[in-house]
């Protein structure tokens, strides 16, 4: 093919609609609009499959097709020669489709209307140009090799995994001009995602939490696969509000962070050696603000961070001989009470929601420990910890102390972790604790 499908990928936004060319048996034409026009490789599309019309009617007996598509831009418009291979009607394709359509459909009005059945994948035998004399570069395409170039650069002087969250964000500010992002890592054991890191939200919402499969976060990292919308749909929203509690025992939950009308969301899957560890997720107010040039770059930049997070966690137990001199906190004020429903591990600061899960079985073992006159510990002895049930693959211990000193930072700045070398950290006390165990 003399026109490559890399170079039409503008084509396949979804911004205007493309139409497809199909032949019965007894040679009888059928043109068609399409709602989704999906890039899959250099070599294959995949068309929404949403109705039992006729185009399907057709490519079932006839497997050739004609596809037309528009640049969105340049108004350039490109014939897709195009034979049926399959449908598949679960999987990433599919869930990466099914997310994308219900940002047009939402758009369109047609949320009720618009439900995909399945991806049509096709083979594509060859493109041309409806003009060919017009030239084909008109307008290029934004290249995001330097910026990914800038970040990987200042990733990789990273030496833990705080310093990596917070250079991660400042790169996607600074090179990529991205202003709402977020950085959620995975606990395996409640199939549950936990934010860590946020960026440009007037809340953190550090330690709210996604369900895998919910929403554009949970479906990329339950799929493996980027997830990008390009507009508004309620179909792939998340809750703001808090969940009333139903007592002094019941749950609550951290608000999740995230913009309430985002028009553009990019979830990437972080994932290194086979294993899922969370989620890079952007989003945008403006409504096709990420393009695929940027999901390439900002993939490509999840995997660096994936196996550096990776490389942070096989060296977490490594210590320093001795910790630095740091004097230790003087406890003196009001009594602080600190509780814990030891059926999920929450723990309550004078009645408020701090935490839950490990972090919480972790926080109320520090200040178990301090009651006792211990300030001093170690990411090894944590890790070895049989009341904290950390998982015996990817616990990701290192994250959840970074989840826990940051909520500690935002909601309780008399308790706070204080790193005094490699693998080892103190746990600073200014007020006098008393410890309650719900039972």
């Amino acid at each position: 093919m003399s026109i490559t499908l890399e170079s039409i990928r503008r084509c396949f936004e979804g911004a205007l609609p493309a139409q497809i060319a199909t032949c019965a048996p007894d040679g009888t034409p059928n043109v068609a609009y399409l709602s989704q026009v999906h890039y899959v490789d250099s070599e294959h599309v995949a068309l929404s499959f949403q109705f039992f019309s006729k185009t399907r009617e057709n490519v079932l007996v006839n497997p050739y097709a004609q596809a037309q598509v528009m640049e969105p831009v340049t108004g350039l418009q490109y014939q897709l020669a195009l034979q049926y291979l399959r449908t598949e009607t679960e999987g990433p394709l599919f869930e990466y489709m099914k997310a994308r359509l219900a940002g047009v459909a939402s758009q369109t009005g047609m949320s009720k209307v618009f439900r995909l059945r399945g991806s049509d994948v096709y083979r594509v035998l060859d493109i041309h140009c409806t003009e060919p004399q017009a030239p084909q570069d008109k307008l290029m395409p934004e290249n995001r090799m330097p910026a990914l170039r800038a970040c990987a650069q200042q990733l990789a002087k990273c030496t833990d995994l705080a310093s990596l969250l917070d250079e991660l964000l400042a790169g996607l500010a600074r090179h990529f001009g991205i202003e709402h992002a977020m950085v959620l890592m995975l606990d395996a054991a409640s199939r549950r995602l936990y934010t860590v890191a946020s960026l440009g939200y007037a809340e953190s919402g550090v330690g709210s939490e996604v369900t895998l499969g919910e929403g554009v976060i949970g479906v990329a990292a339950e799929q493996r696969t980027p997830i990008r919308i390009a507009y508004l749909t309620g179909d792939y929203a998340y809750s703001r509000a808090l969940r009333e509690s139903l007592g002094e025992d019941g749950e609550k939950e951290i608000p999740f962070p995230g913009l309430a009308k985002p028009h553009s969301q990019l979830a990437m899957p972080i994932v290194a050696g086979g294993h899922l560890l969370g989620v890079l997720y952007v989003e945008s107010e403006q409504k096709l603000r990420f393009t695929y040039e940027d999901e390439d770059a900002l993939m490509a930049l999840a995997g660096q961070i994936g196996f550096a997070m990776q490389a942070f966690e096989q060296n977490g137990d490594a210590v320093d001989e001795q910790p630095s001199a740091l004097a230790p906190a003087k406890s003196s004020g009001a009594e602080v009470a600190v509780k814990i429903y030891p059926a999920d591990n929450s723990v309550f600061v004078n009645g408020e929601y701090l935490i839950k899960g490990v972090a919480g079985a972790i926080l109320w073992k520090l200040l178990s420990d301090h009651a006792q006159g211990r300030s001093e510990f170690s990411n090894r002895e944590l890790r070895l910890e049989p009341s904290l049930h950390l998982p015996e693959i990817s616990d990701n211990l290192e994250a959840r102390l970074i989840l826990l000193q940051r909520r500690l930072t935002e909601r309780c700045t008399f308790l706070r972790i204080e790193k005094t070398g490699r693998g080892r950290f103190r746990l600073a006390v200014e007020r006098p604790v008393r410890l309650d165990r719900f039972l």
